[in-house]
């Protein structure tokens, strides 16, 4: 009998020691478990996504924190807050000028922003035109 009651309380202290830390204010929710603001950006040259191929691809994560492969996502993610998330919102620079060749982008947008499924798509004339939208986000 005294086997069985030593086995109960080890099997007790373990499985408070292994679920201990699951219990009360530190569950996690599975709203936790995925950033609720994750998007992958390509642009390639082309008139439309269907038609262009992509030539760069970053990620950019805006939650818990800026990171990814964008090379400016804390500028890119503070823009995109500042736009609710809106990507048509975005306005380009009114400093930068840009010639009128002809010779089109296209930049598609693929991921999750606070939890909504984003997919946009947008043409620009020229690699130029594209930059100048927006301080950052396209800027890659």
């Amino acid at each position: 009998m005294r086997t069985t009651a030593r086995w109960a309380a080890t099997l007790g202290l373990t499985a408070a020691a292994v679920c201990g830390p699951l219990t009360g204010a530190a569950v996690a929710t599975p709203s936790s478990l995925y950033a609720p603001s994750a998007l992958v950006l390509t642009t390639g040259h082309g008139a439309d996504a269907a038609t262009a191929t992509p030539e760069r691809a970053v990620t950019l994560t805006c939650a818990p924190s800026a990171s990814g492969t964008h090379p400016a996502a804390a500028q890119a993610c503070a823009e995109l807050r500042g736009a609710g998330g809106d990507l048509d919102a975005l306005t380009p620079r009114a400093d930068v000028w840009c010639t009128k060749l002809y010779d089109p982008v296209v930049v598609t947008v693929e991921g999750v922003w606070q939890g909504k499924r984003v997919s946009y798509e947008r043409s620009f004339g020229n690699a130029c035109m594209r930059d100048a939208y927006g301080a950052s986000v396209f800027a890659f």
